[in-house]
């Protein structure tokens, strides 16, 4: 399971109750949430429960998903919510030919999904989106979990590498993921999967 997924393989976890999709945002970021600054790109957002929390704080957001269908539910969310939050059908990978920036952008789970190579290019696109002095809030399935169910593993080592250049890592500290509960395909540490969580500051 820790194979490179690819839209299908999105689009059928979609089809149930993905594993990550909660109903609520991740309690990592609702834990740093007053760090948060000015305009928020949520990258990868799938049905959008994060960026919905950060503009009910005030913020402008855009969240962003390759595949129609999260980000169908997320636009039906925010109306429903009365939530003034953005949503946008994009390929992450393609930021570099977007013309809009942000001052913060989060990431819950996006990262690991990326072969090596797809890395490399997400992070030039994200220096491209981001705001000189603007901070990536990153969260990813830590090479500390076991077993092979779910994302590929990333070591904190792999994550200072892939910000070495442009980027300043200020925090970097252990999480978990909350997953939904009684999962029957996959198996994961109890409290959740290990994660790492970063703060990583774009230097001007």
């Amino acid at each position: 399971m820790t194979d490179i997924p690819n839209r299908e393989t999105f689009a059928s976890m979609y089809s149930g109750k993905a594993p990550w999709d909660i109903d609520k945002p991740q309690p990592t970021f609702v834990e740093i949430a007053d760090q948060v600054r000015g305009a928020v790109l949520d990258a990868g957002c799938g049905t959008g429960e994060n960026a919905i929390f950060f503009a009910r704080r005030g913020h402008a957001v855009l969240g962003i998903d390759y595949l129609e269908f999260p980000i169908e539910a997320a636009k039906r969310k925010a109306q429903e919510r009365g939530v003034p939050a953005e949503f946008l059908c994009l390929d992450a990978l393609t930021l570099t030919t977007f013309d809009r920036r942000f001052d913060s952008v989060i990431d819950s789970g996006l990262f690991h999904c990326f072969s090596d190579d797809d890395q490399k290019r997400y992070v030039t696109g994200l220096s491209h989106v981001t705001k000189a002095g603007g901070r990536l809030y990153l969260m990813w399935f830590s090479d500390a979990e076991p077993g092979t169910m779910g994302p590929r593993r990333i070591s904190e080592s792999a994550l200072r590498s892939a910000f070495a250049t442009g980027w300043t890592v200020e925090i970097m500290r252990p999480v978990r993921f909350e997953v939904i509960p009684d999962l029957k395909e996959f198996s994961f540490s109890a409290g959740g999967p290990k994660a790492w969580f970063a703060v990583v500051k774009r230097n001007p």
